[in-house]
């Protein structure tokens, strides 16, 4: 749910791309990339800054490193920030890393849809993707959290998405089964007890300070020596204090490894 400000750029986008390895997994999963984000269709988008939300024509690079707001992809995240979890999930199945998938603000559910391809490509029947969202939007800032204050994400509507809307998106791609899990509601409400015992990937999409700081409290403990933390909105001042007071305040120091212009991950050291 970004908005494109600094960073690295990410890659731009070849619609002739042909992947080296035409095997059945690779194949399948450039398929699930570019269908959920649109890219091989003319897929419009909605500007946020504008009042009237009016589409605008389709962009290919904006759509390729995800700056732009779709009007029907069901994940606004882009090409390198999906090879990037694409990568975690197969390092995590590679190392035999224990625990589950989650995403903290799922939108329309692209990304989780993505990690349940994934899971599904690799033949893994034992890990859950957990989506964990309000399927209302992002909450009113929260005197609590300084760094919120002011934001307006609240008020757009195009962000409240349902959770039979984010169901009904799986089963259009046949990935909505006994695998798939939803925690409806604020983050500081379900996310402390959430029924969770082991994580090896948590991403995190949640833009605000308190959206990132209460993810990572509750559930950094449950992520597994080499299980990946990922931050979709890095760029976004509140999200990224919020990453920074946390691995400051845990003395986190791994590096932070810069995805694109926005993405980032770390990976949980081994001791």
């Amino acid at each position: 749910m970004s908005q494109r400000r600094s960073g690295v750029d990410a890659p731009s986008y070849d619609p002739a791309f042909v992947p080296d390895e035409r095997t059945p997994t690779v194949l399948y999963l450039e398929l699930l990339k570019r269908t959920l984000t649109r890219l091989s269709f003319e897929d419009e988008s909605v500007p946020p800054e504008d009042p009237e939300r009016r589409p605008v024509a389709f962009d290919r690079e904006r759509r390729a490193e995800g700056s732009d707001w779709p009007v029907h992809a069901e994940t606004m995240v882009g090409l390198a920030r999906l090879e990037q979890l694409q990568q975690a999930i197969e390092t995590v199945l590679a190392e035999n890393v224990p625990g589950d998938l989650i995403e903290t603000g799922v939108w329309r559910g692209g990304a989780s849809i993505f990690a349940r391809g994934v899971l599904a490509a690799h033949n893994d029947t034992e890990r859950t993707v957990w989506l964990a969202d309000s399927f209302q939007g992002l909450p009113p800032p929260d005197p609590a959290y300084p760094a919120d204050e002011g934001n307006t994400l609240h008020a757009v509507s195009e962000l409240a998405v349902s959770l039979d809307e984010v169901q009904a998106n799986f089963a259009r791609y046949g990935l909505l089964d006994e695998q798939v899990r939803f925690l409806e509601g604020w983050f500081r409400d379900t996310l402390p007890t959430a029924p969770i015992k082991t994580l090896a990937v948590l991403r995190l999409d949640g833009d605000l300070y308190e959206s990132t700081i209460v993810a990572l409290d509750a559930l950094y403990p449950k992520l597994s020596p080499g299980g990946y933390v990922i931050v979709d909105d890095y760029a976004l001042p509140m999200c990224r204090q919020a990453v920074d007071d946390f691995r400051a305040r845990h003395r986190i120091e791994v590096p932070l490894e810069q995805v694109d212009w926005t993405g980032a991950h770390w990976r949980r050291p081994y001791a």
